[in-house]
C-alpha cells in the first residue's frame, strides 16, 4: 500500500474534520435559526395580526358569529394568505375558517390546549416544532374576543399553514447548507495551497538531503517559510556544514597519516635494508641503527595514542577518576621528563611552581596528558638556545598553569583553529608538524575538569598557554 504525503496528510487533516463538523454545526445553526430566530419571528407576526382581528370584532361585537361579518372582515385587513384564520365560539366550536379545507370541521369542537387558555382570557402560542422534521411544523396562535364588559364572546385561531412553514423552514436549511458547502470548498481550496506551501520547502530540504549524501550539494539552503520549517532549514545547513568539516577532516586525517608514518616507516624500511646488506657485523653500525628503529616506533606509537585519544574524544568515551591531588608536588614530578627533553635541544627550562598550591580534584592521568601535550608543543616548537617558562599560581578561586615559550608563535588567521582536529595551519605555520591532535585533546581534558585553555601569541615571539582550573 502505498503510503500518502505530507502534503496529503494536510488536506485531509483540514477537510475531514470539516465534513465532520458540517453536519453538527448545520443541526445547530438549524436549531437556532429556526427555534431562536424564525419561529418566534413568525410567532409574534401572528399575534399581532390575531389582536387586530380581535380588536376588531370587541368593536363590532353586535355581528360576532356572522360568517359574511368574518369574511368581510378579513378582506378588509388583508391577512397573509400563508396563514389559516379561524374564528371559534367560546366553547371552541369552530364557527368559521379562511381555508375551505376546513368546512367539514365546521360546527366541530376544537379540544386543545390553546382554546383552553383563551377560554379563561389569555393568549396561547403553541408551536410543534423540532429540528428533524420540517413538512408538519405547526404554529396556532389563541386569541380571546372579549365583550366590553370583558367576558370572552369568541376566539380567533391564527395558524401558519403547514406548506408555508415547510418552505420558509427548507429555504432556511438550504440556504445554509450552501453557505456551509461554499465554506468547506474554499477552506479545502485554502488547507490545499497550504498544504503546498509546507510540502514544497520540505521536498527542497529533501531533495538538498539526498545531494548531500552524493556529494552533489555544496550551498546552503535558503530558509523559507513558517518558522518550524526555517528552524529546520537551519538544522539542515548545519548539518551539511558539520559534515563538510567532517569530510575535511577525514581527508586531513588520511594525508597526515600518510605524511606522518611515511616517514617513519621509510627511516625504518632504510635500517632493514642496511641490516640485511651486513651492518649487523658492526656492533656501533647495529647499536646506532636499532637506536633509530626504535625512535621511529616511539613516534609512531604517539601517533597511535593521540588518535586512540582522539577516538575517545569524538566517542564521548572521557572517563574521568577525581582524586585528591597535591599540585605542587605532582607538577614537579609531571614536568621531569620533559625538561630532559627540553636540555636534549638545549633549550633553556624554567619552571615556577610555588609550594603552597592548592590541592585540587582531578584525574592525574588525563590532566598529565593535557600538561605533556601542551609542554611537547612547546619544545617542538621552539628553536635551540630558545626558552620555555613554566608557572603555576592561584587567581581567586581559580589556579593556572602556565605554558610560554620563544617559538614563531601562531598567526592569528590560525589562532581560531588550532583546536580543530588535525588542522596543521598554512604554509609556514608552526603547526605543521605532528598530526594536529594535540591541543584538541588538552583541551578536551581541561574543559572535561570544568577549566579552560586560554592562548596568547605573536607571530615572531612567541606562544603562551594558560591552563585555568577550578580549585573546589
Amino acid at each position: 500500500m502505498k503510503s500518502r504525503s505530507l502534503r496529503d496528510h494536510l488536506i485531509l487533516s483540514h477537510i475531514l474534520p470539516s465534513l465532520i463538523i458540517l453536519p453538527i454545526t448545520a443541526l445547530a445553526l438549524f436549531y437556532v435559526l429556526e427555534k431562536q430566530v424564525l419561529i418566534p419571528q413568525l410567532a409574534q407576526n401572528m399575534i399581532g395580526e390575531a389582536r387586530l382581528l380581535a380588536e376588531i370584532n370587541r368593536a363590532e361585537y353586535e355581528l360576532w358569529g356572522n360568517p359574511i361579518f368574518f369574511e368581510d372582515l378579513l378582506n378588509r385587513v388583508e391577512i397573509d394568505p400563508a396563514l389559516r384564520i379561524m374564528f371559534l365560539d367560546p366553547k371552541g366550536t369552530l364557527l368559521y375558517s379562511s381555508v375551505a379545507s376546513d368546512a367539514p370541521w365546521k360546527g366541530i369542537t376544537l379540544n386543545m390546549g390553546g382554546v383552553s387558555l383563551a377560554q379563561s382570557g389569555r393568549e396561547a402560542v403553541l408551536t410543534n416544532y423540532s429540528p428533524w422534521r420540517i413538512s408538519d411544523v405547526l404554529i396556532d396562535v389563541f386569541k380571546p374576543i372579549l365583550s366590553p364588559s370583558g367576558s370572552v364572546i369568541g376566539i380567533v385561531r391564527v395558524t401558519y399553514k403547514i406548506a408555508s412553514i415547510s418552505d420558509l423552514v427548507f429555504q432556511t436549511r438550504s440556504w445554509i447548507v450552501v453557505v456551509l458547502l461554499v465554506s468547506t470548498i474554499l477552506g479545502g481550496g485554502l488547507g490545499s495551497y497550504l498544504a503546498i506551501r509546507i510540502s514544497r520547502p520540505l521536498q527542497r530540504v529533501t531533495r538538498a538531503i539526498y545531494d548531500l549524501a552524493q556529494g552533489n550539494r555544496h550551498e546552503p539552503l535558503e530558509p523559507q517559510g513558517a518558522r518550524e520549517l526555517r528552524q529546520l532549514v537551519d538544522a539542515v545547513n548545519y548539518l551539511v556544514e558539520q559534515l563538510r568539516g567532517l569530510e575535511q577532516a577525514r581527508r586531513h586525517l588520511l594525508a597526515n597519516l600518510v605524511h606522518e608514518l611515511g616517514r617513519p616507516l621509510g627511516a625504518i624500511r632504510s635500517a632493514i635494508h642496511a641490516l640485511m646488506r651486513g651492518a649487523a657485523h658492526d656492533e656501533q653500525l647495529l647499536l646506532e641503527l636499532g637506536q633509530g628503529m626504535d625512535e621511529e616506533t616511539r613516534r609512531m606509537q604517539k601517533i597511535l595514542d593521540d588518535l586512540a585519544r582522539f577516538h575517545d574524544q569524538i566517542i564521548g568515551n572521557l572517563e574521568l577518576t577525581f582524586e585528591k591531588l597535591d599540585l605542587s608536588a605532582w607538577l614537579r614530578v609531571v614536568l621531569r621528563p620533559w625538561e630532559e627533553a627540553a636540555h636534549e635541544k638545549k633549550l633553556q627550562w624554567v619552571v615556577k611552581i610555588p609550594d603552597d598550591l592548592p590541592f585540587i580534584q582531578a584525574d592525574s592521568l588525563r590532566l598529565a596528558q593535557a600538561i605533556g601535550n601542551l609542554a611537547d608543543n612547546a619544545i617542538k616548537y621552539t628553536p635551540s638556545s630558545g626558552k620555555i617558562e613554566i608557572e603555576a599560581a592561584v587567581e581567586g578561586e581559580t589556579v593556572f598553569i602556565r605554558f610560554k615559550d620563544t617559538g614563531g608563535g601562531i598567526p592569528l588567521e590560525d589562532q581560531a583553529r588550532i583546536y580543530e582536529p588535525f588542522y596543521r595551519g598554512g604554509q609556514g605555520s608552526r603547526m605543521k608538524q605532528g598530526m594536529g591532535l594535540g591541543l584538541s585533546i588538552a583541551r578536551q581534558i581541561v574543559e572535561a575538569h570544568s577549566g579552560r585553555l586560554e592562548l596568547d601569541s605573536e607571530v615572531g615571539v612567541g606562544s603562551e598557554f594558560r591552563i585555568v582550573l577550578p580549585v573546589r
